[in-house]
């Protein structure tokens, strides 16, 4: 399998989790809260290069690879998202730009849940929501224990796994997350167009 479609096949699993997402919204009625980016503005945030493939392509074949590296390499250690647009002093409220590209890790948060110690479901979620949409939160917690079905966020990173270990085992901060994958990407592509097959002409 090579890189794009191992990047395909990345896509592929995050339409079946934005099924699964959907689905669990409808039955909950939980959602980050509106216009917050509270976690996007987290530079500690940790993903994988493999998850965000989708991302580097589409920006290389619109060509904004080369810039898109650029500000990642001017950018700082505490920069937030490269794809995120802040809104606020704070940075707290804003929105992602490029949403259908999002990484596995922006998809999960607060739409999917993981075994704790106990090995019983939890959502994974924020000091936000619990707060702000408690009564929504706990009513969900609860149904979630009683078997309401939610993504599991260890089912679909095996998924990602399956596709290529090394590319997704490895945890970056996000932004270097998204460097390495574009410059994953860019060697790719360097090598498909300089390495044209020859034509029978040349024998």
């Amino acid at each position: 399998m090579n890189l794009r479609e191992k990047s395909l096949e990345v896509r592929k699993v995050f339409d079946e989790l934005d099924i699964e997402i959907k689905s669990f919204m409808q039955s909950s009625q939980l959602s980050c809260v509106a216009g917050c980016g509270a976690c996007c503005a987290n530079p500690n945030v940790h993903a994988s290069v493999l998850e965000f493939l989708p991302l580097a392509f589409d920006l290389y074949e619109k060509g904004k690879a080369e810039k898109a590296l650029e500000i990642l390499d001017e950018s700082g250690e505490d920069a937030n998202c490269i794809v995120y647009k802040s809104l606020s002093e704070d940075a707290k409220s804003g929105f992602c730009s490029d949403y259908s590209n999002r990484g596995m890790i922006c998809r999960l948060f607060g739409s999917a849940a993981r075994r704790n110690k106990e090995g019983k479901k939890e959502l994974i979620t924020c000091k936000i929501i619990k707060e702000q949409k408690s009564d929504a939160y706990q009513s969900t917690a609860l149904a979630i224990k009683e078997g309401l079905a939610v993504p599991s966020s260890g089912g679909f990173y095996s998924q990602l796994y399956n596709i290529d270990f090394q590319l997704a085992n490895q945890q970056f901060p996000i932004n270097i997350a998204i460097k390495n994958a574009l410059e994953v990407v860019l060697t790719y592509m360097f090598y498909i167009e300089n390495n044209e097959p020859e034509s029978l002409e040349n024998f």
